[in-house]
């Protein structure tokens, strides 16, 4: 063990610091509301564990109660006031927010918990979000089904922190900037979607025109621009002799936001005759035809496949192909992943358990196209804009990876900061 360090419930930390239970720490914890609230348009935000996402109240999904409803129907324990920590207890278990000056309410599914004088509420937040104190409140969660934190044992939850004040602060400076750099980054990243959206609206109806260009656009039925592949194949487990193993992709491959995601697929076996039928190739459009979930219809979205993909894959049952013929691939990938394109899915879609597309319907969407070349002016700025937006959520998940790494250098004491 290094020198000035010692062994305790929690791990190894500095002599100096502390391994006491949680309530030494809080002069109140609690729960919300159990009882029906009325909801309008505006008024006082009512905080579910949905609304607690990345260390922060999500405000913009929080449904709202009356003032008159929050005075007379509330007592104090779903009030929670500034710098009070919340903590989701039901459902996705462990996200934390500190309150700030906004007026609240909160219901069954979250904890309020009130820090004394002994913890800057901002450090105690960032330590219930370490690695170390989420694994243990899920460990120590109860449910079968569904799991739930229980007040009356995450209170017994023992802390290793230090009771300096000073190096409370120091350490909540230090992360908290790295909490702010993440929020300037999704920010930013925010704008340059809606930017993206816009443009896309732009160029892609014509309502715009990019220098050089000009002459009328011609409008023509989808069906008349690709050939389609209306249904993929799975292929079998087994192997012989006549039978070659090609990873498929299903569904999971596909993101909601029309990108690949990389996930890994199964090896299944096929003929040679239908390696070749269902191969795909760059430039081909796979789209989801049937989504497999009730859930949300994610049927219509789809991924381009590029150079890094052709040839790698067979594409499954639950996917068909569109193999551009007559129109830009990319010029045509930007119009089907556009907002105007997204918000007729739900009409083409079967009412059954599960959304599958009308395939024939889909091929009559109408596709406003210019010339080629204006097809790949648009395409190009399109990409760069994706290339932006891409390079920023990178630079967001490195950023986002170094503060994981700070806290569990931090919160355990391995660096000092004073």
């Amino acid at each position: 063990m290094r020198p000035g360090y010692k062994q305790t419930e929690v791990g190894v930390i500095p002599k100096e610091w502390a391994c006491e239970p949680l309530s030494e720490f809080f002069s109140f914890i609690s729960y919300g509301f159990t009882n029906p609230m009325p909801t309008v348009q505006d008024g006082v935000f009512m905080i579910t564990a949905a609304d607690i996402n990345d260390g922060r109240l999500q405000l913009e999904t929080a449904r709202k109660t009356s003032e008159s409803a929050y005075r007379k129907l509330l007592t104090a324990k779903s009030k929670p006031r500034k710098n009070d920590i919340l903590l989701t207890k039901d459902g996705t278990l462990g996200r934390l927010a500190l309150v700030g000056d906004e007026t609240i309410c909160i219901n069954q599914s979250v904890a309020v918990i009130r820090p004394n004088e002994r913890i800057e509420p901002q450090f105690l937040k960032l330590l219930l979000e370490s690695p170390r104190y989420q694994r243990r409140m899920v460990e120590d969660a109860g449910g079968s089904t569904i799991k739930h934190i229980y007040i009356t044992i995450v209170d017994k939850m023992p802390l290793g922190l230090p009771l300096n004040k000073a190096e409370q602060r120091t350490i909540a400076s230090a992360l908290s900037d790295m909490d702010e750099l993440l929020s300037g980054l999704d920010r930013l990243i925010a704008k340059k979607r809606d930017l993206k959206q816009a443009a896309m609206q732009q160029l892609l109806t014509g309502q715009t025109r990019l220098p050089g260009f000009k002459g009328e656009w011609e409008v023509k039925r989808l069906g008349e621009l690709v050939t389609c592949s209306p249904s993929g194949i799975y292929g079998v487990e087994h192997s012989s002799p006549t039978l070659f193993a090609r990873p498929v992709a299903t569904t999971a491959q596909i993101s909601s936001d029309d990108r690949w995601n990389g996930k890994e697929m199964q090896i299944r076996h096929f003929t040679a005759e239908q390696i070749a039928a269902y191969r795909v190739q760059l430039g081909d459009l796979i789209v989801v035809k049937s989504s497999g979930s009730a859930a949300s219809i994610q049927s219509g979205k789809l991924v381009r496949i590029d150079e890094d993909l052709a040839g790698c894959f067979v594409f499954s049952n639950f996917l068909m192909r569109l193999r551009p013929t007559e129109v830009s691939s990319e010029f045509l990938y930007f119009f089907l992943t556009s907002s105007r394109i997204k918000a007729i899915l739900p009409s083409l879609c079967e009412a059954s358990t599960y959304p599958n597309i009308r395939i024939n319907e889909y091929l009559e969407i109408e596709v406003p196209a210019p010339e080629i070349r204006e097809q790949e002016a648009i395409a190009e700025v399109l990409s760069d804009m994706d290339a932006e937006l891409t390079a920023l959520e990178q630079r967001r998940e490195k950023t986002k990876s170094l503060k994981q790494a700070m806290m569990q250098e931090l919160l355990t004491g391995r660096i000092r900061l004073v």
